[in-house]
């Protein structure tokens, strides 16, 4: 006996009701999601254009600082730059980029080597040794300062680029970050030039390489952000001031300017400058080869 079955319009008038209800949801949190972002760049932001502002300040302006002229000065004047621009910034800069030059390309060299070994090459002793590399990480690098400076010391290296450069031509994470990338890379693309007669070294250049921009471009930028930033270690390896860095050379000029802020502020944008706009410009890549190498275990 057959049963017949009506349908039933109030059960999918409720299930279309719902499904509307968690549409417009949806979209409430995603609307709101963005506000939020949008709030928190913004306030990221303040502090550099509070920072712009100041620097085309008089330090009459600053002193009588008020809401209204807070982020855009009343009267806007070069002068901080011109008296940063008297000083040595040209040779700070020129140091501070020549270095910054060679930590990038040195460690896209021997970090990509040495994670391709790691990561698909056997030899022994091979996990023992990279966790070894590793373990560094756990290092503070406050306790590796005075030894690198005894080493470089001895070598002659104080007070020229090589100490400013030799201690940083690789390091561990990069060695890590290139080694989870290449792992992600297909096997089979390399046993298919294997099986055309590539040797390993082909097989690196032509298959491997290529195919990892993405961490190229994170290790760039992790290592040019290092480098640009870096104080600590030029203040110790470095005396002589035709060698100074960028950070090294404004807090000397700082120093012998601190009660006048606009020429602080001025300082403190010409630093930030340089490595916004290489973010700017690699972002997306940046993005790209952190989760790309940072997620596979």
């Amino acid at each position: 006996m057959a049963i017949a079955t009506e349908p039933m319009p109030q059960a999918e008038t409720r299930v279309t009701g719902a499904h509307a209800k968690r549409t417009t949801f949806d979209s409430a949190v995603q609307v709101l999601a963005y506000v939020v972002l949008i709030l928190v760049a913004v306030t990221m932001f303040i502090p550099f254009i509070f920072s712009v502002a100041t620097s085309l300040k008089t330090n009459a302006e600053i002193l009588a600082l008020s809401f209204t002229n807070m982020f855009w000065p009343e009267n806007a004047t070069l002068q901080a730059y011109r008296t940063v621009a008297n000083s040595d910034i040209r040779v700070w800069f020129g140091n501070s980029v020549l270095v910054a030059a060679i930590w990038v390309i040195s460690r896209a060299v021997f970090d990509s080597m040495a994670g391709y070994a790691f990561a698909r090459m056997q030899f022994p002793g091979k996990n023992l040794v990279f966790l070894m590399i590793l373990s560094t990480l756990m290092v503070p690098g406050i306790v590796t300062i005075i030894p690198k400076f005894l080493i470089l010391r001895d070598l002659g290296l104080l007070n020229g680029y090589g100490a400013l450069t030799v201690p940083f031509l690789t390091d561990a994470f990069g060695i890590f970050l290139m080694k989870q990338f290449f792992e992600s890379i297909p096997i089979e693309l390399e046993e298919a030039a294997r099986v055309d007669g590539a040797s390993r070294y082909r097989m690196f250049i032509q298959i491997i390489l290529p195919n990892a921009a993405p961490a190229f471009t994170a290790l760039a930028i992790f290592s040019f952000q290092g480098s640009w930033n870096s104080f600590l270690e030029p203040l110790i390896y470095v005396s002589d001031p035709s060698r100074y860095t960028l950070p090294l050379g404004l807090a000397y000029f700082q120093k012998a300017n601190y009660t006048d802020w606009s020429v602080v502020m001025a300082i403190a944008t010409i630093t930030t400058i340089p490595i916004a706009i290489f973010y700017i410009f690699f972002q997306r890549f940046f993005v790209e080869g952190v989760t790309s190498s940072g997620i596979k275990g």
